[in-house]
């Protein structure tokens, strides 16, 4: 058997250049919002940059880890900041969890968080439980939710006890915003339920695999050809390298200026970038010249 030569893998501005397809991170790298996730801003160079791949018939997708709201919620508040984001755009965790929970037959999860956690579920026929009762259920998914109770959480604790498995949209500590860090609740909660019942949260939100597919059926790309935008090292670029996509951190957001050397080999990037605008003259040719 003859061994076929190694191709060896372009640069990563030349890989930048001949991607077929981007997925972006929201918060920290596309807008800004406050601490309660609203009066979203765009970041230099972004409407510029989406705009050039909107004209170029280059597609791309926003896969954000909140779920404060409903997909389409997201896109009209994202237009409203003047971002050319068009209708399927966007991907929630939620989004995530209702193609996941479908392929797989989970039919009753119980549910804690807001409607942009719940309502993308019930959308695909998902039996959702949010009552604080002890009906069986086949899984339990936690998204954003800071008005959480405590019958909730009891209610959750005894479900994944009795066998339910449990998922998150995210486990990452923080999310970024105009004030700073804002604490992540769904990580907040899941730490509870795993205090008590032993059983850690399977994360569909980035840096799944779960996730990562999704967005690539969205644009009808392989992971290979697409470049991951985002402002977390051990998110976006974590689920970028273990997919084998380009993986690209700006410094709008949650990592800031931290330092490369500092990262695990997997969370480092293939490029870093100080923000979009960045990021749109390095893969324009003519802007670049």
């Amino acid at each position: 058997m003859v061994n076929k030569p190694h191709k060896p893998c372009p640069a990563p501005v030349e890989r930048l250049r001949e991607a077929r397809a981007f997925v972006f991170d929201v918060d920290g790298t596309l807008v800004l919002g406050d601490r309660h996730n609203s009066a979203l801003k765009p970041l230099p160079g972004v409407i510029e940059f989406l705009e050039l791949l909107r004209a170029r018939k280059i597609p791309f997708a926003l896969l954000t880890n909140g779920t404060v709201r409903t997909h389409e919620q997201y896109v009209v508040e994202l237009r409203h900041a003047g971002l050319p984001v068009a209708d399927g755009t966007m991907i929630t965790p939620s989004s995530v969890a209702a193609d996941y929970f479908s392929r797989r037959k989970i039919k009753r999860v119980r549910v804690l968080g807001v409607e942009g956690v719940w309502q993308p579920l019930e959308a695909a026929g998902i039996d959702v439980v949010r009552a604080p009762d002890d009906d069986p259920v086949d899984a339990v998914f936690v998204g954003w939710y800071r008005e959480f109770r405590m019958d909730e959480i009891d209610a959750a604790c005894k479900a994944v006890a009795a066998g339910a498995k449990l998922f998150t949209g995210s486990l990452a500590p923080y999310f970024a915003s105009a004030q700073g860090k804002v604490l992540s609740s769904s990580r907040v909660i899941c730490a509870a339920i795993a205090s008590v019942t032993g059983k850690r949260a399977s994360v569909l939100g980035k840096p799944s695999a779960a996730a990562l597919r999704c967005a690539c059926r969205s644009i009808g790309v392989k992971p290979k050809d697409i470049v991951v935008v985002g402002d977390d090292p051990g998110l976006e670029v974590l689920m970028a390298r273990r997919g084998g996509a380009l993986g690209v951190a700006v410094r709008t957001g949650v990592w800031g200026q931290g330092d490369v050397a500092h990262l695990p080999a997997e969370h480092r990037p293939h490029l870093v970038v100080q923000g979009v605008a960045e990021l749109l003259s390095l893969f324009d040719r003519r802007a670049a010249q």
